[in-house]
């Protein structure tokens, strides 16, 4: 994969940004200390291996020794585990193989899910503190208004779903309207033989 080390770095700086310069997580990290956690995504051919010291994360793109944890999953569950009640759930149903600690993995979800991610702290260095707060705002008011707008969408299909099911016929209607057209099949049939007898005399 030509662009891994420029993930690796990608992904190093913004985990350092959110889960290492934050002195509130500090006692959050030490349970990571001296571990090593390798993750393997289907998309990609090499794995990416997370290595935890007492200064940042280093994410690599090979590691010669053993990982206490590797994680085999898919580029999309890794949002899911923003939430660590999803956790069990991503295991039983097979989009989430642990293998080795799983404490590791559950100590970097815990780490994730009381960290707060704000991009404004990724923008700051490069743009001022005032313009990467901005900036921020607005990519949270365009997210909030596209999930408003998601569950609008969702609520109109779930009332014209309801609508439509009220309007649809019963069981009981459908069984007597299958009963009646089959009586009236029968009366039709019946008045053809009687015209054909009447046509035959």
């Amino acid at each position: 994969m030509p662009f891994q080390p420029l993930l690796s770095a990608g992904i190093e700086r913004v985990l350092n940004t959110f889960l290492w310069r934050n002195d509130a997580l500090k006692s959050a990290r030490q349970r990571l200390l001296g571990k090593v956690l390798r993750v393997e995504l289907k998309e990609f051919s090499s794995p990416l291996v997370l290595s935890f010291s007492e200064q940042q994360i280093d994410v690599l793109g090979a590691w010669e020794g053993d990982a206490d944890c590797t994680v085999i999953t898919r580029a999309g569950v890794l949002p899911q585990l923003r939430n660590r009640q999803q956790l069990t759930a991503l295991i039983r149903s097979g989009d989430l193989e642990v293998q080795g600690d799983l404490q590791v993995v559950q100590n970097l979800v815990a780490l994730v899910d009381i960290a707060e991610l704000d991009p404004a702290e990724l923008l700051a260095p490069y743009t001022g503190d005032i313009v990467a707060e901005g900036i921020s705002k607005t990519l949270r008011g365009g997210a909030s208004l596209l999930i408003r707008g998601f569950q609008r969408q969702q609520r109109y299909v779930a009332d014209a779903l309801t609508e439509e099911w009220r309007v649809a016929p019963g069981s009981l209607e459908v069984a007597w309207f299958a009963e009646e057209a089959a009586a009236t099949a029968r009366d039709v049939d019946a008045l053809a033989r009687r015209l054909e007898k009447l046509e035959g005399k």
